[in-house]
């Protein structure tokens, strides 16, 4: 599979996705909330437009949580090398020459125009990420005119008789970089590129400024979107402190209810500004002071933990000290190789991405290693085999056991907190709880 049958579906491509997406979704994320499937029609060409803001992994996301095998767009100079080259085309990765790769490199342009407009006629969906490259914030940057133009002009090639629509995308992720945590991706409403013809036809360049508006605002309606500067930290800490316990919730998805909070903050601040800097400034007094405690929020609006539960809590993490031992030697490799090449990367948004692939090959590489001395050492073949299906399920135990002794330990130090009257922590929970009180009212 390569560039001149990009189009085609791909066995061994179907083969790696099915692999790719139960590692992303069952064993990297502890949860994956998709929403607004029923958008992606297959009734129509399709280009699908998501936010980006975790590198790598926005794109896994869309190939994690969709059937079939759509093809992306990325920049043209991680296909220089024949062979990455050929991987990335396996990949389904088509390349897009800009001037930054030189004036006559533009002309390869015309050949990957006419792959789009085949791929588009196969009914695959073409994945293009507005953004032009990725920022770790909460925020909708300005999208490039890339993509609009690649829409009306392949529409324009077939007299827009093709009905090629673009379908809006918000990737949220609960944690850019931490294992485990949780993802939402939520399809929007298509968007019909005729309905830009005439436009385009009499001025592409105010077409394309349109087209732009509508889909930048489409967007926004789809993913949790910070427009202050000044005030990102404080918004983003307080989306953390207000709804931070809904992140695997689907019916009351953490998405939906930070859109709701930012969107009253900036219409407080509107009306209120004294009010809003008020909260602001709280809100970040209340992540400094958790920081400087080490307490996480969750425990802030409980009353004080019992001593019997600790000492039962206690007595339980023992009991299960043998199977987190089990699990956290045969995964070893799992937590400690991916975080290895880290330091050296200093795009931190890179580094969930690398995680993920190096997890990935070393569970394609090892797991075939277990099984097979699984087999040689267990004679029984139903003992080595149910040996071998608990590896995983043991690795995430084990992480999940030493996030159980964080919470136990954070508990045991509120409990010395408020038995000792520490003036830091009465500070701390009655800051939150005015703060709650603010928001309640809002």
């Amino acid at each position: 599979m390569g560039k001149n049958n990009i189009e085609k579906t791909s066995v061994s491509y179907a083969v790696l996705k099915v692999i790719a997406r139960l590692w992303h979704n069952n064993i990297y994320y502890r949860k994956v909330i998709v929403i607004g499937r029923e958008n992606l029609n297959n009734k129509f060409p399709k280009i699908l437009a998501p936010n980006h803001q975790n590198a790598l992994m926005d794109a896994m996301a869309i190939v994690c949580s969709t059937r079939g095998q759509q093809v992306y767009l990325a920049r043209a100079d991680i296909f220089k090398k024949k062979f990455i080259a050929s991987i990335l085309y396996f990949l389904k990765l088509l390349p897009v020459y800009r001037i930054r790769d030189g004036y006559d490199s533009l002309r390869q342009n015309d050949e990957i125009f006419r792959k789009i407009i085949d791929v588009l006629k196969n009914n695959k969906p073409l994945v293009i990420l507005p953004e032009g490259n990725h920022a770790g914030y909460r925020r909708l940057r300005q999208l490039k005119k890339g993509i609009f133009r690649i829409a009306l002009q392949t529409e324009e090639s077939e007299n827009f008789t093709m009905g090629i629509k673009i379908i809006p995308v918000g990737v949220d992720f609960s944690d850019y970089h931490r294992f485990r945590s949780v993802l939402t991706i939520i399809y929007g409403r298509a968007i019909d590129v005729s309905e830009y013809k005439k436009q385009y036809e009499e001025n592409p360049n105010v077409a394309y400024n349109m087209f732009r508006n509508r889909l930048s605002d489409e967007l926004k309606k789809y993913m949790v979107h910070i427009d202050s500067d000044q005030d990102y930290e404080a918004l983003d800490a307080l989306r953390e402190i207000v709804n931070g316990k809904y992140s695997t919730s689907k019916k009351y998805p953490k998405v939906s209810r930070d859109k709701r909070l930012i969107k009253t903050m900036e219409s407080l601040q509107q009306k209120e500004p004294s009010k809003f800097e008020e909260i602001c400034n709280l809100t970040l007094k209340i992540k400094q002071l958790a920081k400087n405690l080490n307490v996480g929020y969750y425990h802030l609006n409980r009353t004080k933990p019992r001593l019997v539960f600790h000492l039962v809590a206690i007595a339980g993490l023992i009991v299960l000290l043998p199977l987190f031992l089990a699990g956290w030697l045969l995964n070893y490799i799992f937590y400690k190789i991916p975080k290895l090449p880290l330091k050296s990367i200093k795009d931190i948004m890179f580094h969930g991405s690398i995680r993920y692939v190096i997890s990935l090959l070393l569970g394609l590489i090892f797991l075939p290693v277990y099984a097979i001395i699984a087999f040689i050492f267990i004679p029984v073949w139903w003992i080595a085999l149910i040996a071998i299906l608990l590896i995983i399920p043991a690795g995430i135990f084990a992480w999940n056991y030493t996030l159980m002794w964080k919470k136990l330990l954070e508990r045991i130090r509120v409990r010395k907190y408020i038995n000792r009257k520490n003036t830091e922590y009465k500070l701390l929970s009655d800051e939150y709880s005015a703060l709650l009180d603010d928001i309640r009212k809002l």
